[in-house]
Formats: C-alpha cells, structure tokens, sequence
C-alpha cells in the first residue's frame, strides 16, 4: 500500500454475524464469570478526546520499528521502552488487552467467553465505541483470509458478533461524521505484519494515521496508541507508541505491558479497570 492511498481503499464489507468456527484443540472451559471492574490506583485523568488503539502483529522491539514512519512517530511522540506482551500466542495477548485477563487461554482457537470486556463496559458507561477491522467481509465468524477472528478479541465476549465491529472500510464517513469515543483497530494478516514484511505494515500506518490525527476527536485531548501482540524474542518486549497532542519526544524505561495499555485506556475514558489492569500502572508519564 502506498502511503498515499486514502482510508476509502481500505477493504471490507457489511459485519454480519454466524456460527462461530470451531476450536483447533478442545478449550479450556472459562471462567464462570467476567473480569470485574476494581477501582484505579493513581488513575490518570479522564480526557474528552477519543482514544484510538492499533494492535500489529508479531515483531520484536527493534524490528518493529525498522520502517520509516514507524520509527519517525515513535521519535517525534512517545515511546514505552520497556513494554512487553504478556503471554503466546496472539489470542491471549488480544483478550489481555480488553478485558485485562488471558482467561487462562494458550492457543488460538475459538473460546465462548462469558459477556463482558471493554465493549460491555463501553455500553455500560454510555460510551460510544466501534472495532474496526480490515477484510472482515462476512461478518466476524464467517470472513476469510486475510482476516483472523483470533485478532477480533470482541467476538469472543458471550459468543456473538457485537454491532460495534465493522469493517475497516467504514472508519472514514464514521471519522468524517465524528469519531466513536473508543476506536480500535485490526489490520489484515498482511498489514499487521504477520505474513507481511514490517513495510507492508509502516505503509499501511502511514495511510492511516495522518487521517487520524486530522480529527477533532484527536485534537480535542485525544489519544492513539499503536502496539504489537507479542514478540519473538524471550522477553516478549514490543513497543508501545503512544501519541497526544502537546507531548513530544519522550521515551520511558518503565516496565509496562498489555495491562498497563488497558488502564491507560480505561483511565482515559473515565472508566473503572478490569481484572489485572486494576493492578497495573497506567503509562501516565508517556501522556502527561
């Protein structure tokens, strides 16, 4: 992709829903109930902006950031140096990051979860919010590759394709109309790097973002944050890209990791934390 190409060729059709596919091995049984929320320590300030979440895929730190505008967003914005995924493979990282728990899960196969996570708690608080993602073109259960329903963590939450997740390719007229308070995400297994080079996925960003920071919902105290699932490496460290207006240039060596992304994100929105981000520290010195 070129970094010139607009959101408007991004591919995708209708979201509808379906049978969900079956697991590749037997799944663990879940727990009987979801995460609940536990009150923030320290909690950063909630903002009026929107909060913008990009999940890439598979790279380690220093690959990550080998492509050009990668890396230049990285230094001009904030970098978590010290970030890291919190388990393999890509599913579990994907559930950590909304709902603030793995459940116990290690593989990729599909696991009906109990109703719950930041989708719910979004609904709940009477936030708006939408998950976008590339090449779903049948719905979260049914679409083909390049799309991976292993990388749309909200379809596992009651078992049910919410509303909410769209495809990619309706971001620009929602972005033109006023962007959802909540905004994630999935690129295909192409653009997240996956079966890609990491350049196939810094054009992909370079199409996108400036879209993104043109937006009053940004520029209004907004927040977009851009990670990778997991790494390669045996520390499992990615980076963590975090971009606000006003601060610039700042990089931090604090250990953080997918938990720390979510009550970032909860934080921002005012939103009490779920499960194990009540118990990690929001990436406030990136941000403040």
């Amino acid at each position: 992709m070129k970094r010139c190409l607009a959101l408007a060729a991004l591919l995708a059709l209708a979201c509808g829903t379906g049978a969900p596919r079956a697991a590749a091995s037997p799944p663990p049984p879940p727990p009987s109930v979801a995460p609940e929320p536990s009150p923030s320590p320290h909690p950063l300030p909630s903002a009026p902006g929107s909060v913008f979440l990009i999940v890439m895929e598979n790279q380690n730190f220093d690959q990550a950031l080998k492509g050009p505008y990668t890396a230049e967003l990285a230094a001009q914005y904030s970098l978590a140096t010290n970030y890291h995924a919190v388990t393999h493979p890509s599913l579990p990282n994907y559930l950590a990051l909304t709902s603030g728990s793995t459940w116990g899960i290690a593989d990729d196969g599909y696991h009906r979860l109990p109703a719950g996570g930041l989708g719910a708690q979004l609904d709940q608080a009477g936030l708006s919010w939408k998950a976008y993602m590339e090449a779903m073109d049948r719905g979260c259960f049914n679409s083909g590759y390049p799309y991976a329903l292993k990388h749309n963590p909200f379809a596992y939450y009651g078992g049910a394709c919410p509303a909410n997740v769209v495809p990619l390719n309706r971001l620009e007229a929602d972005l033109a109309a006023g962007a959802p308070r909540f905004v994630w995400i999935t690129p295909d297994l192409c653009h997240d790097t996956h079966d890609c080079p990491v350049q196939a996925g810094d054009d992909f960003l370079a199409g996108l973002i400036p879209g993104l920071l043109a937006t009053p919902a940004w520029q209004n105290h907004g927040l977009l944050l851009i990670t990778w699932d997991e790494a390669f490496s045996a520390d499992n460290r990615v980076p963590a890209i975090l971009v606000t207006p006003g601060v610039w240039k700042r990089q931090s060596d604090a250990r953080y990791d997918h938990y720390s992304l979510l009550a970032t994100v909860e934080d921002w929105l005012g939103l009490p934390r779920l499960a194990l981000a009540g118990q990690a520290s929001a990436m406030r010195d990136l941000v403040t």
